[in-house]
């Protein structure tokens, strides 16, 4: 298990990466050529920039100035990216306590707790990532197919690809940290049941002449003056 959890390690990684990619691009959409009357020019548009290219490579950009006059949607997205990349970075960390092949984290049972915590960490941020790309998306396409929307039509920009790349590969991994523990767990327990077995069969198998306490039960005595007075009896018969 040790081989999955180091691939579940470098799924979860690059998908960290790309997440932090998607979130600090400009590219989250783009101006449609189709609408657009001046060819030689395209804007460019993300969560915390807003950016305006020519044909000969020039890129201007100019920051949201304010949160309060952006619209909900940005926000909730902006909000998403934070938490899927705090998420992925903090099961990087779990990752990399919790794998059997450190040598940190203490007992196996304590090191697959982590792995665990590390592959739900990895999920969340997956789901993070998912939302907030597909959000950002279904906004450009209905606005796109929208035939009363008059204003300026956008595409799908390049970083909604790479955050739902960086999402699938946060999910894979943390499905297969959650996977390599099973076995740990299933150990664990079928050890607790033989050790519980043989305290019982220990206890309960004493040998012959001991009581359950473990004692030798003294066998009964008779007194001499018993067998005087039976040995008496006879003797006068």
């Amino acid at each position: 298990m040790s081989g999955l959890q180091i691939l579940a390690f470098l799924s979860g990684l690059a998908g960290l990466g790309a997440s932090l990619a998607a979130t600090v691009s400009n590219e989250w959409r783009a101006t449609s050529r189709a609408s657009s009357v001046i060819t030689a020019t395209w804007v460019l548009q993300g969560l915390w920039n807003n950016c305006a290219g020519n044909a000969i490579g020039a890129v201007h950009c100019r920051p949201h100035h304010t949160i309060l006059q952006l619209e909900g949607y940005i926000q909730a997205c902006r909000g998403l990216m934070i938490a899927a990349v705090c998420l992925g970075f903090f099961g990087s960390i779990f990752a990399l306590v919790g794998m059997k092949c450190t040598k940190i984290g203490g007992s196996d049972q304590n090191k697959a707790r982590i792995a665990c915590l590390a592959g739900v960490s990895f999920i969340l941020s997956g789901l993070c990532s998912l939302s907030a790309c597909s959000l950002y998306a279904h906004r450009i396409t209905s606005e796109f197919f929208d035939p009363m929307f008059v204003a300026q039509k956008y595409e799908l920009g390049a970083a909604l690809f790479i955050g739902w790349a960086g999402s699938v590969l946060c999910i894979l991994g943390g499905c297969m940290f959650c996977f390599s523990i099973t076995g740990s767990f299933s150990k664990s327990r079928s050890q607790r049941s033989y050790i519980y077995k043989g305290n019982v069969s220990h206890v309960t198998s004493f040998p012959k002449g001991q009581g359950v306490s473990g004692h030798s039960r003294p066998a009964p005595q008779y007194s001499s003056s018993s067998k005087n007075q039976t040995f008496d009896k006879s003797e006068y018969v």
